[in-house]
């Protein structure tokens, strides 16, 4: 089991580090040097050349990303050329914003999700199984973008029973900040919930369906326990799916964060690319790629735990 585990750690940094690599090349794949922009359009060459030696842009590409990774690995994320100021103050400092927003949004669609996918499938074809599937259907089909603008104009505009965007921090009050990160945090939801509802459904009743359940039912058990077992044998693609889920969030929650006014990780990226900051704009990336990475990394170690056929595999 040690080394299973191992085993997936050093696969997930050596994705880390492909990945890093690719997005150092991109960043540096556009026509024109950074002291360019830093500088001006009326740079002369030798403040553009002394500009370059002095951040280390005159370097061969391979040193400097080894001194960018090192530097990461260190949690230095470097310094804007364009602001100055420390990327990875920027970066940490929106964090919680986004965050916020996407945990919250993840409980929900985990909580609504699983608990609307296990009813269905123990009620095959009754009243409840066809309105979630109608449910599902149309969770699917709404863009996250204008169920956000709608939620806007009815609940904050017409009802004023929530404020229409902004943010509150939770140190301020734990209810003005629900009121700021509950119509976000729905917006984003509604799509996930309806997967991980369509997801746990279909893999729960295939599961039922098993010999081994028809088994523990003849041996007298209890409609509970065998629901109990099955569920457990049902949930490894459930779990691999809520990974899925909760990194894609993030992406999902830079455009929610636009259409809330919420100051988190979008705004940031979105000054580093209109600013062509690509200090700030890899570092917001790469951090995006180790949550994925690292998410994906936790569904794979917990089914582990929960299905042995896994470990016996491995």
């Amino acid at each position: 089991m040690l080394r299973l585990i191992a085993g997936r750690i050093v696969s997930s940094i050596g994705t880390l580090l492909f990945v890093g690599f690719a997005l150092f090349a991109l960043t540096r794949s556009g026509p024109g040097s950074p002291a360019r922009i830093v500088l001006g359009a009326d740079a002369t060459a030798e403040q553009i050349a002394q500009f370059e030696q002095a951040n280390g842009l005159d370097r061969p590409f391979v040193a400097q990303y080894g001194s960018w990774l090192s530097d990461i690995l260190h949690g230095d994320f470097g310094r804007s050329f364009v602001t100055g100021r420390d990327v990875a103050v920027e970066i940490f400092n929106s964090l919680p914003v986004t965050l916020s927003i996407v945990l919250f949004a993840f409980a929900i669609a985990v909580g609504f999700g699983v608990g609307i996918g296990i009813l269905a499938a123990l009620r095959p074809g009754g009243v409840f199984d066809r309105v979630s599937r109608f449910a599902s259907v149309v969770g699917l089909s709404i863009p996250a973008f204008w169920l956000g603008i709608v939620l806007i104009r009815f609940i904050a505009v017409d009802l004023r029973w929530l404020p229409p965007g902004g943010y509150v921090p939770l140190s301020a009050g734990l209810s003005a900040h629900l009121k700021t990160i509950l119509m976000p945090a729905v917006s984003l939801a509604i799509y996930y919930v309806a997967v991980l509802a369509r997801m746990t459904q279909a893999s729960l009743q295939e599961t039922l369906r098993g010999d081994y359940v028809r088994t523990a039912r003849a041996m007298g058990l209890s409609s509970r326990q065998v629901v109990l077992y099955a569920l457990v044998n049902a949930l490894p693609p459930v779990i691999n799916l809520a990974a899925l889920s909760f990194g894609y969030m993030f992406g999902w929650a830079l455009i929610i964060e636009q259409v809330f006014n919420v100051p988190g990780l979008s705004r940031a990226l979105l000054n580093a690319i209109s600013q062509r900051d690509f200090l700030l704009l890899q570092g917001i990336v790469f951090l995006f790629t180790v949550i994925f990475v690292v998410a994906n990394l936790a569904a794979d170690l917990v089914n582990r735990v929960l299905d042995p056929r896994q470990r016996v595999a491995a």
